[in-house]
């Protein structure tokens, strides 16, 4: 473990008890890698969103902020959390513009580079539908493809979140990815 990461658990710490200096002295800390997860993932969006990089990183930390009697456990577990809280905000954004267009203008993503093969992008509404679906069948699959997804964290930090090992968060990845797949393909959206 660095230094950092020591840093950054140390501080969640003690924000979950309730010190709010710690909270204000990780933002700095955490700042970089929220936006570097940001601007990776509104890279497969459409070039006019109405997020940027930073609006979506200081969504994101308002949410976590305001989240009551959060037991911080570490730096996995916290971008854990900004991983759903970013899935959140794009879907409500995406389902504002498809009620707004009346269903057109859906946003385009893709599930991964893994899927950059296919023709066509499934976009975030069906995207979200579908891992919904696939909440209700496996939740631990689809919260494997939420924090590699929505969170852009490695095998081993999704591992370490979930508390199983890196090969099982391989083989829940590729049976997620094809089962996501299928689905979309049901749905239209690929």
């Amino acid at each position: 473990m660095t230094d950092a990461t020591v840093g950054v658990t140390t501080l969640l710490r003690a924000w979950s008890r309730g010190d709010e200096r710690a909270r204000d002295q990780l933002t700095p800390l955490v700042y970089d890698e929220l936006r570097r997860r940001a601007r990776h993932y509104l890279g497969a969006e459409r070039a006019n969103h109405t997020l940027s990089p930073t609006a979506l990183v200081h969504e994101v930390y308002l949410r976590l902020v305001n989240l009551d009697d959060v037991d911080w456990q570490d730096r996995t577990h916290f971008f854990a959390l900004a991983a759903r809280q970013m899935r959140r905000i794009l879907v409500d954004s995406a389902r504002g513009r498809k009620y707004l267009k009346r269903g057109g203008g859906a946003v385009n993503v893709t599930i991964d580079d893994a899927f950059a093969v296919a023709a066509r992008h499934p976009d975030l509404v069906a995207l979200d539908d579908a891992l919904s679906a696939l909440t209700a069948q496996d939740e631990r699959k689809a919260r494997v493809v939420e924090l590699r997804f929505f969170g852009g964290l490695t095998n081993e930090e999704i591992a370490a979140e979930l508390g199983i090992s890196t090969d099982t968060v391989t083989r829940d990845w590729q049976m997620a990815k094809l089962w996501l797949r299928r689905e979309l393909r049901k749905a239209g959206a690929l």
